[in-house]
Order: C-alpha cells, then sequence, then structure tokens
C-alpha cells in the first residue's frame, strides 16, 4: 500500500503499525490521552498519502472494493476528529 515515492516501504510499514499501537495504548492510559490523541490525529495524516494511492490505484489492491477504499478517505477525517475531542484544549486564562 507504500506509494512508490516513499522510501523504506517494509520499515515504514511497520513503524506506522508501532506508532498506530503505541497511540492507541496511550489513550487507554489517562494520563497518556492527549498524546495519544494527538499521535492519533499524527499518525492518520502521515498515512494519509499511502491511503489515497491505494484509492486512485484500486486495480493494485484487487483484495479490497473500490468503493471502500474510497469511503476510507473522508472517514480518516472522522477519525481525526474524534481523537481531536480527545485532547483536551488549554484553558483561557483569566485576569
Amino acid at each position: 500500500m507504500m506509494p512508490p515515492y516513499l522510501p523504506w516501504h517494509l520499515f515504514l510499514v511497520y513503524l506506522s503499525g508501532i506508532l498506530e499501537m503505541a497511540c492507541g495504548t496511550a489513550l487507554l492510559v489517562q494520563q497518556f490521552t492527549r498524546v495519544g490523541a494527538w499521535g492519533v490525529i499524527a499518525v492518520s495524516i502521515a498515512v494519509f498519502p499511502a491511503n489515497i494511492y491505494m484509492a486512485v490505484h484500486n486495480e493494485l489492491f484487487t483484495q479490497f472494493s473500490p468503493t471502500a477504499l474510497w469511503i476510507r478517505l473522508p472517514l480518516q477525517g472522522v477519525i481525526i476528529a474524534w481523537a481531536y475531542w480527545y485532547t483536551p484544549h488549554l484553558p483561557t486564562e483569566h485576569h
């Protein structure tokens, strides 16, 4: 699923998987929820080009429905919005 313009395909696949697991684990621990949520946002943005590549070149990924590959793109925005909801906003200072 890696676009050909990216180097180190296998390394990046493993790295993204490890980061996804670490972010998911962080979301389960209250003191790391904010960091985990920002990590989910960052990883989701980082893998988005690969998801676009899969949708545009769906003939290379016959195990997936082309429709599903296209539907997944806006759903990634939903995941980012959901993760953002878990990033507590800094309180406004009152003087």
